[in-house]
């Protein structure tokens, strides 16, 4: 069983805010209570980001299922299909409803979360289901 795990994916932007609220923060003797709230607010808003209960999601495969822990399991043979672009690493595992689909973004794919070592899920993914429900595409159109 391989286990992967969902990660922020605009983690430098969280921690940008974090640190320009900092240096917003330690000016507020020069620039009054103004720059310590605008500061406070910063810092909080990227470490929340930071530390969503989103990022403790794991994606695990194995012979018989993938599963998205604590939301779905879903067996290899009831997968409707993988909309995949070998290209870009990116994939589409059709659970048959939105609840129980996963998204694998690659290469530029706009999703609002990163997977940890994806390449590696997307040819587990690949691997595992019947290659006549895998369709292949250049790139994943939304």
């Amino acid at each position: 069983m391989s286990t992967y795990r969902f990660r922020p994916r605009f983690r430098g932007l969280a921690l940008g805010a974090i640190g320009l609220g900092g240096v917003i923060a330690a000016t507020t003797f020069a620039v009054g209570a103004f720059a310590l709230v605008g500061g406070a607010i910063g810092i909080a808003l990227g470490g929340f980001y930071l530390a969503s209960p989103v990022w403790r999601i794991r994606v695990t495969v194995d012979d018989d299922a993938i599963e998205v822990i604590g939301r779905f399991r879903l067996l290899w043979g009831d997968v409707q299909e993988v909309v995949a672009s070998p290209t870009t690493h990116t994939c589409y595992v059709d659970g048959g409803s939105p609840a129980r689909s996963l998204l694998v973004p690659g290469d530029g794919a706009p999703a609002p979360y990163d997977i940890e070592d994806k390449v590696a899920l997307y040819d587990a993914i690949v691997a595992h289901v019947a290659p006549e429900r895998v369709r292949q595409v250049e790139v994943l159109q939304t």
